[in-house]
């Protein structure tokens, strides 16, 4: 398994396909590169495509610290710079949006492009803040099945869950399967998450690249109009809602986020 040390933490990566350009992809928060395996297939004909798991998660290592939000973009940054990477099109969901729209506002010179897929710029609420913090210490003791259930609701939409197209089905199956194996761990992560700061509008308006925010229309855990909120404060933003599609759009309506981003690049190409 491809690892490379970063921001002395031994971050996971797959890297498929060649071209002068290269696609960063970075996961939502309990899930894992294979998210993007879609796009990535999509993709790599015509791109280098680099798709990583975020430090205490996937298969990249446990780190002791440093499950913020700054830190884990500084994680990015510096896989960026070792692989050679930039300047990439940065494509993040969730978490990894929060990863993207920091390096685009602070190492603008790592980015071409940015994607935000089902992420918005405010601080979790209070009242899910208090929820997840009691959580993330049970995740701790037993682990992510017992609650697999809620994790399951708030990453897929209901359109998904109640579908009836067998590849569907067997795409929720498997994560499923997925996020109730993950280890207690992943509790940091957890943690580091929901605890994060406001990415404010002064730091929005420092993104200068192009930028897609691609949201969900049945997002209960980012509802589309947090998503979209962020287009007024980013220059250069514009914005494309899915129907049928929860929190893990590149999961739900992969076809629909591919063709999303191919528009963004050709568009700047």
């Amino acid at each position: 398994m491809p690892t490379i040390k970063v921001n002395n933490t031994e971050i996971f990566y797959e890297e498929a396909g060649s071209g002068p350009e290269t696609i960063v992809f970075a996961h939502g928060l309990l899930m894992d590169h294979t998210m993007f395996a879609a796009q990535s297939a999509a993709f790599s004909s015509g791109y280098r495509v680099i798709a990583y798991d975020h430090r205490g998660q996937g298969n990249s290592a446990e780190a002791a610290t440093g499950y913020d939000m700054d830190n884990v973009a500084e994680d990015a940054a510096a896989l960026i710079t070792a692989l050679k990477a930039s300047p990439c099109h940065f494509a993040g969901l969730s978490m990894g949006g929060f990863v993207g729209m920091r390096l685009a506002a602070r190492r603008p010179e790592l980015l071409r492009t940015l994607t935000l897929m089902n992420t918005g710029a405010g601080r979790e609420p209070l009242s899910g803040r208090i929820r997840y913090n009691f959580l993330a210490q049970l995740v701790k003791l037993v682990g992510t099945r017992p609650f697999v259930s809620i994790a399951v609701k708030e990453l897929f939409g209901k359109s998904t869950r109640a579908s009836s197209n067998p590849a569907t089905q067997t795409m929720l199956s498997e994560w499923t399967e997925k996020l109730a194996s993950r280890p207690k761990n992943v509790a940091k992560a957890l943690l580091g998450v929901m605890n994060r700061p406001e990415f404010s509008k002064a730091e929005l308006a420092k993104i200068q690249c192009p930028t897609l925010i691609i949201s969900g229309e049945d997002d209960g855990a980012q509802p589309p109009v947090l998503s979209e909120r962020m287009a007024q404060s980013i220059p250069n933003a514009r914005t494309v809602r899915i129907p049928a599609c929860g929190h893990s759009s590149s999961l739900e309506q992969p076809d629909a986020v591919t063709q999303a981003m191919e528009k963004l690049f050709l568009a700047v190409n």
